[in-house]
């Protein structure tokens, strides 16, 4: 399989990563082979129709110089839609940073991408979550396929339980911990530390970004919810129509009254078919959604089934980055 790969920060850098330690794994499996025709970055892009081999693309990346090391195929300052219309290739890897008030570039990386008949597979949540239906709508127009396990949950196939998983019954209601940096920081907050030095441990540790507002007002969670609930549940929300509160105002206070009651604090994201909400919550600490630290959970409420859990890493560029390869490991069973 071709690929074009969009965007070389740590996702980018992961995916490849990724693709050097699994090569004969995902050629004898699955019969996946991974060619790497073309990688951008802010730099331009480097062009090889026979195929960059990941770790040499790896190393050039991390190295002084940048991808300007990989002559004579480097092309300085091109664009990423320039070369998704000229460079041959099966599938676009898009892994830009993500922008939710308009989803660009990634909106028009994917969106002439799938116009161009290149399949898609991102985890930048930007366009999915303003235009799933519309990019999903668009794919199959074209004939290819559009995957994005990895916009929730990292590299936890969240999506694809109730994509394939669950096929047959019905999921009723979501509820989950869909934001490892607000757990951690309850997690450690329920240890003893206070909310800005449990915050400070999540930034030391990477969990959180140094401008850590989207994820501590819940906005993070907020973005998962309305994508999970448009693609498990056939909603049509936006991020604008879940009710959101963060964990900003909890105190250690907060969390010892409830440990106290036998119970926790949990930022937690429901959807019942009728109201999307974020907001933290007191659950019983043996409830099935209170796990710890970084990790991410969701619980899928069937009418078969009843409730199905599934926990995981919900965020990294190693996790993820299993994500965007198992997803083009679908596209290459589905398409072969």
């Amino acid at each position: 399989m071709r690929v074009i790969l969009v965007g070389l920060g740590a996702l980018g850098q992961g995916f490849l990563d990724h693709l050097a330690a699994r090569a004969d794994e995902l050629r004898d499996r699955y019969g996946l082979r991974v060619k790497v025709v073309a990688a951008l970055d802010t730099s331009g892009a480097v062009v090889q129709p026979s195929g960059v081999d990941p770790g040499v693309l790896l190393r050039a990346k991390r190295s002084p110089g940048g991808l300007s090391n990989l002559q004579p195929g480097f092309r300085p300052g091109r664009r990423a839609l320039e070369i998704i219309h000229t460079v041959e290739a099966d599938a676009v890897v898009e892994v830009t940073p993500t922008n939710i008030l308009d989803g660009e570039p990634a909106m028009s990386h994917i969106r002439g991408s799938l116009k161009a008949k290149r399949h898609v597979v991102t985890a930048n949540k930007g366009p999915i979550v303003l235009a799933m239906s519309y990019l999903a709508a668009l794919a199959e127009e074209q004939g290819v396929l559009l995957r994005f396990s990895g916009t929730v949950g990292g590299g936890t196939p969240m999506l694809d339980l109730a994509r394939l998983g669950l096929r047959g019954d019905q999921v009723v209601e979501i509820a989950g911990i869909l934001n490892g940096t607000t757990n951690y920081i309850l997690t450690r907050m329920g240890e003893g530390l206070e909310f800005d030095a449990a915050l400070k441990e999540a930034q030391k540790l990477g969990y959180a970004e140094a401008n850590p507002k989207y994820d501590v007002e819940g906005t993070d969670a907020a973005i998962k919810l309305t994508i999970l609930s448009n693609w498990v549940m056939g909603a049509k929300l936006h991020v604008t129509d879940v009710a959101t509160r963060g964990i900003e105002s909890i105190t250690r206070a907060d969390v010892e009254r409830a440990r106290a009651q036998g119970k926790v604090i949990k930022l937690l994201a429901r959807y019942d078919g009728k109201r999307a909400r974020v907001e933290p919550e007191l659950i019983p600490a043996s409830d099935s959604l209170n796990v710890p630290g970084p990790l991410n959970a969701v619980t899928y409420t069937t009418e078969d089934l009843g409730s199905v859990t599934l926990i995981g890493k919900g965020a990294g560029g190693r996790e993820t980055s299993s994500a965007l390869v198992r997803d083009l490991i679908d596209i290459h069973l589905l398409t072969k």
